[in-house]
């Protein structure tokens, strides 16, 4: 199998198949080794400052995933030339980006980027550098994400916005360019921030942003980063007041992408479910994404981790032949990593002491509100959640096994597909997800990784 899944011609196996996109996910246990996917996060900010760099910039081994492609559209549309080079077998091994030294063209046409909400929030400010109309749109999850504030955001900064709609969410008409100033925004999602500080270097004059809100701080971090391998300056006082010069100017980069401790978390607490062993390799743990924190609390539940020769092992408590619960409870702050709760919270359901996710509710401003349908769908498979206004408490079952298989709503959400399918690899029965095509928004290679691994 290759990472781009025909969900209708996929063939049948013994434990997982796919029939008209629907998952069908049998219990069972595994073991082998798992190729981390390139993260999105990093491979969005590096298609986008390569578009605004002078010269010719190589993004090695990006991720290869609907919302990839939905961005590297957008940057062509922003006047970008992405050449996409491919091996024999078909694998994208390299983005060769020429940017517009930050000389951003008017768009042709209406920029859809798909599922993608980083593309959408992040590029509105590069959008914004330019003088002409830009107008975004998206998937009907896209046309209900909020946007109003990052809109006022930069009008305040000297760029003109609307939505269509008179609502706050997409479609959105939008133009530059923004010249500096000063603005204050509150960030539930970090991207609002994110798309600030990557476009405003590139404004005229000088830019101060206060911040009296912000959740995920560690994607914050990963820009900050990209902006300091560019020599980009900025000034911050902790993460409530940034201030940037204008006039400043990215150049072209080669760079290889890190792995994705978001696609990772899928698989490790696959391995804390099944009570089994996994091998993760390309996951860099000196990378700032937030989601290797999924680590630390994997290990608190009682699930052991080492390292051998650049892989991450991990293995889950044994599980009782019974299906009982085996796994340690605890209370999990996940506002730093808000797209860890689906797969924690199926995680959870096998824990024998109360779990409690929480301090997360931005999760609700997502794909879907997840912390909502994982309640639902969890429940249809018999676990006890109780939803928070900010998160998830799973109770232990009282019964056994702890969950049954059942026909799950999957919601159009990758992340809640792959978290309802490492579920049913512990239950009783076969679980069914529906919209299981949607893995391929970041994971297209997921349910043929999840076939691949042994049997043991």
């Amino acid at each position: 199998m290759n990472a781009s899944i025909d969900l209708n011609s996929m063939p049948q196996t013994r434990y997982t198949w796919l029939v008209m996109s629907s998952a069908i996910i049998r219990p069972r246990s595994i073991s082998g080794t798992v190729a981390v996917p390139a993260s999105k996060s990093h491979t969005i900010r590096g298609i986008v400052i390569a578009t605004l760099a002078e010269g010719r910039s190589h993004l090695l081994e990006p991720l290869d995933s609907n919302d990839a492609h939905s961005c590297i559209a957008a940057c062509r549309l922003l006047g970008a030339a992405i050449e996409e080079v491919r091996d024999s077998s078909g694998r994208l091994r390299e983005l060769v980006i020429d940017g517009t030294a930050g000389s951003i063209n008017p768009p042709e046409n209406v920029i859809d980027v798909g599922n993608s909400g980083t593309t959408l929030y992040i590029l509105a400010g590069a959008a914004a550098l330019t003088r002409g109309w830009s107008v975004f749109t998206g998937d009907h999850q896209i046309r209900r994400r909020p946007v109003r504030s990052l809109l006022n955001a930069l009008v305040d900064l000297g760029a003109e916005a609307f939505t269509t709609r008179d609502e706050d969410a997409p479609p959105f008409c939008l133009r530059g360019p923004v010249r500096g100033g000063r603005t204050s925004i509150e960030c539930p999602t970090s991207q609002y921030l994110s798309s600030l500080l990557i476009a405003l270097p590139l404004a005229d004059g000088p830019s101060t942003i206060d911040v009296p809100l912000l959740h995920e701080r560690p994607y914050v971090d990963m820009t900050l980063a990209w902006l300091a391998d560019q020599n980009v300056s900025v000034e911050r006082e902790d993460y409530r007041r940034f201030r940037l010069a204008g006039g400043q100017a990215y150049r072209a980069l080669q760079t290889r992408v890190a792995g994705d401790f978001s696609s990772a978390t899928f698989f490790l607490c696959a391995a804390a479910i099944t009570g089994c062993e996994l091998r993760l390799e390309g996951l860099d743990m000196n990378d700032s994404q937030g989601d290797k924190a999924v680590i630390d609390i994997l290990q608190t539940m009682g699930c052991s981790v080492a390292f051998d020769d650049g892989e991450l092992v991990i293995a889950g408590p044994v599980r009782p032949e019974d299906g009982g619960a085996h796994l340690d409870g605890g209370e999990f702050d996940l506002n730093a990593m808000p797209d860890a709760l689906p797969a924690l919270a199926a995680t959870a359901c096998y824990a024998r002491e109360p779990v409690r996710l929480i301090n997360v509710p931005q999760a609700r401003l997502k794909e879907t509100d997840r912390i909502a349908v994982m309640a639902a769908e969890l429940g249809r498979m018999g676990a006890r959640v109780n939803e928070l206004p900010d998160g998830l408490e799973i109770v232990p079952a009282e019964s056994r096994p702890v969950l049954r298989g059942a026909a799950v709503e999957g919601h159009h959400d990758h992340r809640v597909v792959m978290a309802l399918a490492i579920a049913g690899l512990g239950a009783a029965g076969a679980t069914t997800v529906s919209t299981a095509e949607s893995a391929a928004v970041t994971y297209p290679g997921f349910f043929a990784q999840l076939e691949m691994l042994q049997n043991v």
